[in-house]
């Protein structure tokens, strides 16, 4: 389990980021992609938030949290000085206190979460679907198989516009064993994408996070969830 970041240092989070977004652009010419098509998402889940100024410090602008009253108390301190999405498992009831604050929601899963969205959205919401690509009992998300069976149960909520697919593949002890999720979740978007436009998009791929996002970026990520990369 990650530790609690106590105290960061900006210099070293900016040479971090730095070469984060090195590697970044290394995969994205391996294949034949801009740098500029994948945007880096600093998770903050273990960052005190008396510590997110040392990000904006290094040059962090959109972070990634995880926990509701978390986001909640970070932002009430920070405010627009980030670009905010919400990356961790979404219960329904704190559907309320996410949607107002975030660009995005990554973790959609249920539809629970979208009746909530449906009744405390302003307009349409920005939203990636949760794939469970390695089928884990122990992860979050819609298998595969039932993505479209999801889709259908989303056509009441005028509010739910799915711009694209979040995932967490299974642990890999290599960064290659989890290039074939990437690959099927890439395939998924692309085929989704054919289906359901113009209600959805599936533009969005965030998938890739500190262990293997260099691989994630080879097989289409347009986000990155880094963290621990970041700060050690």
């Amino acid at each position: 389990m990650a530790e609690l970041v106590t105290r960061l240092d900006p210099e070293r989070v900016r040479a971090r980021l730095e070469e984060a977004e090195q590697r970044i652009a290394q995969a994205c010419s391996r294949s034949g992609r801009s740098p500029g098509d994948v945007e880096l998402l600093a998770a903050t889940k273990y960052v005190p938030a008396e510590e997110l100024g040392v990000l904006a410090e290094a040059g962090v602008r959109f972070l990634g949290e995880n926990i509701a009253s978390a986001l909640e108390a970070k932002q009430a301190l920070w405010g627009d000085r980030f670009t905010w999405d919400f990356i961790g498992h979404l219960q329904s009831r704190k559907t309320k206190t996410v949607l107002p604050r975030v660009r995005m929601i990554h973790s959609v899963d249920s539809e629970s979460v979208m009746r909530q969205i449906e009744r405390h959205a302003d307009g349409q919401a920005r939203l990636l679907l949760e794939v469970n690509v390695g089928g884990e009992e122990s992860k979050h998300g819609v298998p595969p198989g039932e993505v479209d069976r999801f889709l259908e149960t989303a056509e009441p909520f005028g509010a739910v516009r799915f711009s694209g697919l979040m995932t967490m593949p299974p642990l890999a002890h290599a960064p290659e064993e989890a290039r074939p999720h990437f690959a099927a979740l890439r395939e998924l978007a692309e085929r989704l994408r054919d289906a359901w436009s113009p209600r959805h998009e599936f533009s969005v791929l965030s998938m890739g996070t500190s262990q293997d996002y260099e691989v994630a970026v080879e097989e289409g990520a347009t986000v990155c969830r880094l963290g621990s990369v970041l700060y050690t």
